[in-house]
């Protein structure tokens, strides 16, 4: 195409056409970014159960997946892989921010890892606002641990629903156990709301906290002590040693004012420095006999299922949630009501239960075929 400015009435000014794109200098360049073939269901399975790491990932990412179609495949890849699961220790991990989760998962996967076997560390990070996906800062900070051959770390980036969330978290589980991984540790964001989630998909609960932050029971919820089977002081190193034992006596006095535990055990509090690897051994001898005390009273098994009836119920319940936020016609209805709650012109309880209504007399007329009448 001519461009104007060439003409005579513009002397002096002319614009070229402009430069045809270069080709790529690597001249595989294009088929290394192709399209990865899409596996079947059974090249999944197969792929996962002999390790491959590349294929985990895959279907991992599956899991994540909000699309219809990917998470019928990663369903079907998840039950195939079931009976290749259960043989794990599943590992809690949460504590305060700046507790110093993260450079502990660092030393204790080393030294698990020293061990034999493989560890797979599964973290629910911290979505950005802007793109919704996941930070991933939690695996810049396990430096050693993100190259360790035997280990395999995956960030999961917590936009939308904490239920749903954990419940991919939980899905991601058997996968990795299914693929030989008999260490698994679910590092959560911080104290809240996602500690009791994680509690019911892991065997051992472990709460990182920090001494010389003043008053060490402020801040930490009763209900995650309750949750707590072992609680670790990081950073008892230094001139810190001296706070971080007071606070372990702290810790020790108050988890005698709770009553008995279900599986019977009572939390220990240990101090310890992750940085220095200081003590790392005792917190895992720690984990290993509470390990030994569950499976000999029943306990461990007993809290396996219930954790199995739980998410059953938990994934009914984002079944039913997501149905109703995603039928088209209550989507178009919401703001409407919304509004005429906001107006003061009916309460929120009977606007929920004018869209409830308004969804299942839906949901009946739709399944009977029958005319759909509005409210």
């Amino acid at each position: 195409m001519e461009h104007p400015e060439n003409s005579d009435e513009f002397k002096g000014l002319t614009v070229n056409s402009g430069v045809i794109s270069p080709g790529s200098v690597n001249p595989y360049f294009r088929n290394h970014h192709a399209h990865r073939p899409n596996l079947s269901v059974q090249e999944y399975v197969d792929g996962i159960v002999k390790g491959n790491v590349t294929v985990l990932s895959q279907a991992v990412t599956l899991v994540e997946s909000l699309k219809p179609e990917h998470q019928a495949i990663a369903q079907e890849v998840i039950e195939k892989c079931l009976p290749y699961a259960g043989n794990s220790v599943r590992i809690g991990i949460s504590g305060v921010p700046g507790a110093g989760k993260s450079t502990s998962i660092d030393a204790f996967g080393l030294h698990v890892l020293k061990e034999g076997g493989k560890l797979a560390v599964l973290a629910i990070d911290p979505s950005s606002e802007r793109t919704k996906g996941s930070i991933l800062g939690d695996k810049t900070r396990m430096e050693r641990l993100s190259v360790h051959p035997k280990a395999f770390i995956r960030p999961s980036p917590s936009a939308g629903s904490l239920g749903g969330v954990a419940r991919k978290t939980r899905e991601t589980i058997v996968l990795c156990e299914a693929a030989g991984f008999d260490k698994i540790f679910v590092e959560t964001v911080g104290v809240g709301q996602s500690e009791t989630a994680v509690h019911s998909m892991v065997d051992f609960f472990l709460l990182i906290q920090l001494a010389g932050t003043g008053d060490e029971l402020q801040g930490i919820k009763r209900g995650i002590m309750e949750m707590a089977d072992g609680i670790i002081i990081n950073k008892a190193d230094g001139d810190n040693a001296p706070k971080a034992e007071l606070a372990a006596s702290s810790f020790r006095n108050a988890l005698h004012l709770f009553p008995p535990s279900e599986s019977g055990w009572t939390p220990q509090v240990i101090t310890y420095s992750g940085f220095y690897e200081y003590k790392i051994k005792e917190v895992w001898d720690m984990v290993w006999a509470y390990m030994d005390f569950v499976r000999q009273n029943g306990y461990f098994q007993y809290r396996r299922n219930e954790q199995a009836k739980y998410w059953m119920y938990e994934s009914i319940n984002e079944s039913l949630r997501n149905g109703f936020y995603n039928n088209p016609e209550i989507a178009a209805r919401l703001p409407e009501f919304e509004a005429q709650v906001l107006g003061g012109q009916q309460t929120s309880f009977a606007a929920a239960h004018k869209l409830l209504d308004l969804y299942y007399d839906r949901k009946t007329n739709s399944h009977s075929g029958g005319a759909q009448v509005g409210r």
